[in-house]
């Protein structure tokens, strides 16, 4: 009778401590796979906002969007990155009297096409500072020490400040924590109209949860997946829109 009795209670035991660990498991698991999800999606976050960089500048150059990754790494490769150099501004008595930035630089690159068939120059600074004293229309003007100039830059360096080159650039297309070497999923609208008519081309980029949360709980994967869908959202992470223009915005923005 004794040894049933510690048999019980042994196994009463045993049930508390098993309820006891499934109790705090069902607690800590949703917390720890909510803390890994923050943390991963900082990562892929910067991964899209680098995505988003890249199309926004080949539609600068190029008027479309373009879901190619192929395309798109060659362009960031090999296409310079053009800036504007900006040197004075116009006064408000120049803008009152009618005087517009396009026709301030219209009227120096009429002056500077003027000197260059009278002279040669060493440089652009010899060049304006000899228009500047002797162009009779930039002195009329009074444009001294307005200059406008359009540089090449290297395409990488510009828009990623050395993060990337052209030999890791293709890391830019892979989502994080993906065994699978999975990339972003690219889309794009380059023949979208709006209501009156505008072409505006759109693009999107998208990482599900699936490909960058896979290796986590699986019923906490599963919940967050209903959840968003219930809600009517993306179950994911995605920036800018094939469908509706929303100024290539992140759905965590």
């Amino acid at each position: 009778m004794k040894a049933t009795r510690i048999i019980v209670i042994c196994l009463l035991s045993i049930a508390a401590c098993i309820m006891a660990y499934f109790c705090v498991t069902s607690v800590t698991t949703p917390i720890k796979f909510e803390n890994t999800r923050a943390q991963r999606e900082v990562v892929v976050i910067k991964k899209l906002v680098d995505l988003r960089t890249a199309e926004v500048e080949f539609h600068h150059q190029n008027g479309r969007f373009t879901a190619s990754y192929d395309t798109l790494l060659t362009f960031l490769k090999t296409a310079p990155k053009k800036e504007l150099l900006k040197e004075g501004s116009l006064t408000d008595k120049q803008l009152e009297g009618g005087l517009t930035e396009a026709k301030a630089v219209k009227i120096l690159e009429t002056a500077k096409k003027r000197a260059l068939k009278k002279n040669s120059f060493e440089d652009n600074d010899a060049l304006y500072a000899y228009i500047w004293e002797n162009d009779r229309d930039v002195k009329d003007n009074g444009l001294k020490g307005f200059r406008r100039d359009t540089i090449e830059l290297n395409m990488l360096e510009a828009l990623y400040k050395g993060e990337y080159t052209a030999e890791n650039i293709d890391q830019i297309t892979y989502i994080p924590f993906n065994g699978e070497n999975k990339q972003f999923e690219l889309e794009v609208n380059n023949d979208y109209k709006t209501s009156q008519g505008i072409r505006v081309p759109l693009f999107e980029a998208r990482a599900p949860f699936e490909a960058y949360l896979g290796d986590l709980n699986k019923q906490e994967l599963v919940n967050l997946v209903d959840r968003e869908q219930k809600l009517d959202h993306y179950a994911g992470l995605k920036v800018g829109d094939a469908s509706s223009p929303n100024n290539n915005a992140g759905n965590w923005e």
